[in-house]
C-alpha cells in the first residue's frame, strides 16, 4: 500500500499571490485618497479595520478555524496591529489629505529597504550581500530625491505628509519582521486578530477626536471605504500572512516594487494625478533598489 503526500504549492502560485497582493495594496492608495475626501483619517481607518476584521471572523467561522484565546497571542496581535495598521494606515490617510496618492505609493514602496536594514542590524535572520547593499543605497537615494525636492520647494504641510508616509513605511518593515513569530497559526488568525485589535484601539479614538456621527460622507468615499476594507485589507491580509510563512519577510515585501507601477497607474487614470520630474527619477531609484534586494540572483553552473 502506497501513501501520497499532499502537494506543496508551487513557487509560481506563490508569485501569483505576490502579484495579487501588490495589486490589492497598490489600489489602496487610490481608495484612501477617495475616502479621506469626506471621511477623517482615524474614522476611515477605524472603519477599515473593523469591517475587514469582522469579515475575516465570518470566513474563519465558515472554515471551522478558531481564534487563539491565550493572552500572550493577543498581546502579539495588539503589537502587530500597531505596527501594521493602527500607526501606518492612520499616517498614510492623514498624509494623503495633503499629497497625491501616486507619491504616497512611491514613498511607501521602500518597505523592503527598511526591512533589510533592520534585518541586517537586529534580527540577522536573512543574509546580507553587496547586491542588497546596493539596493539600499539606490532606494534611499530615491526617497531623498522625492522628499528632498519637495522640501526645498515647500517647507509646509507637503514635507510633513511625506515624512509621515516614510514613517509608515518603517512601521511596515518592523511588522514584516515581527510577523515571522506567527508561524503555526492559520494565516487568517493573525490577520483577523490584528485587525480586531486595531479596531479596538481606533474606534474609541475616532469617536473622541473626530465625532463621526457629525459627518456627511460622499457616496464615492463610502464606496472607497468598502473596497479598501474588503479587497485591500481582508483579502490582502490573508495573502500577506501566508506569504510571510512561505517567502519570508524580505521576499514578501517584494510586492512593494510591484505595487509601485500599479498604484501610480491607478492614481493617474482614476484621479488624474501627475508626478514631478524629480518624483519620476526617485521612482526609478526606488524600483531599482527594491528589485536588487528582492529578485533572486542567478546561479551560474560550473562545469
Amino acid at each position: 500500500m502506497t501513501t501520497t503526500t499532499p502537494r506543496q504549492p508551487s513557487m509560481a502560485f506563490e508569485l501569483a499571490l505576490l502579484l495579487a497582493l501588490a495589486t490589492l495594496w497598490g489600489g489602496s492608495y487610490t481608495f484612501i485618497k477617495l475616502g479621506v475626501a469626506t471621511i477623517p483619517p482615524i474614522t476611515l481607518i477605524a472603519a477599515r479595520t473593523a469591517i475587514a476584521g469582522v469579515l475575516l471572523l465570518v470566513i474563519m467561522r465558515g472554515r471551522g478555524v478558531t481564534m487563539p484565546t491565550d493572552p500572550a497571542t493577543w498581546r502579539r496581535f495588539v503589537f502587530q496591529a500597531c505596527l501594521n495598521s493602527v500607526i501606518p494606515w492612520t499616517l498614510i490617510a492623514w498624509g494623503e489629505r495633503l499629497i497625491d496618492a501616486g507619491l504616497a505609493t512611491i514613498l511607501n514602496s521602500a518597505s523592503p529597504i527598511f526591512t533589510f536594514l533592520f534585518t541586517a542590524a537586529i534580527t540577522r535572520h536573512e543574509a546580507a550581500n553587496p547586491r542588497k547593499l546596493f539596493g539600499v543605497v539606490a532606494g534611499m537615494a530615491g526617497i531623498c530625491l522625492i522628499v528632498g525636492g519637495d522640501a526645498f520647494r515647500d517647507l509646509g504641510s507637503g514635507i510633513a505628509a511625506e515624512i509621515a508616509i516614510v514613517a509608515a513605511t518603517i512601521c511596515y518593515a518592523c511588522a514584516a519582521i515581527f510577523s515571522r513569530g506567527f508561524k503555526g497559526l492559520d494565516p487568517m488568525a493573525p490577520a483577523a486578530g490584528s485587525l480586531i485589535a486595531g479596531a479596538a484601539i481606533l474606534i474609541p479614538l475616532g469617536l473622541t477626536v473626530e465625532r463621526p456621527w457629525t459627518l456627511s460622507p460622499s457616496t464615492s468615499s463610502m464606496a472607497a471605504l468598502l473596497a479598501l476594507a474588503v479587497f485591500s485589507t481582508a483579502i490582502a491580509f490573508v495573502i500577506y500572512f501566508r506569504l510571510i510563512q512561505t517567502l519570508g519577510s524580505v521576499g514578501t515585501t517584494a510586492q512593494a516594487y510591484l505595487r509601485v507601477p500599479i498604484g501610480v497607474a491607478l492614481s493617474v487614470v482614476l484621479l488624474g494625478e501627475r508626478l514631478s520630474p524629480t518624483a519620476w527619477i526617485g521612482l526609478g531609484c526606488v524600483v531599482v533598489g527594491v528589485a536588487a534586494m528582492t529578485i533572486p540572483a542567478r546561479r551560474i553552473a560550473v562545469a
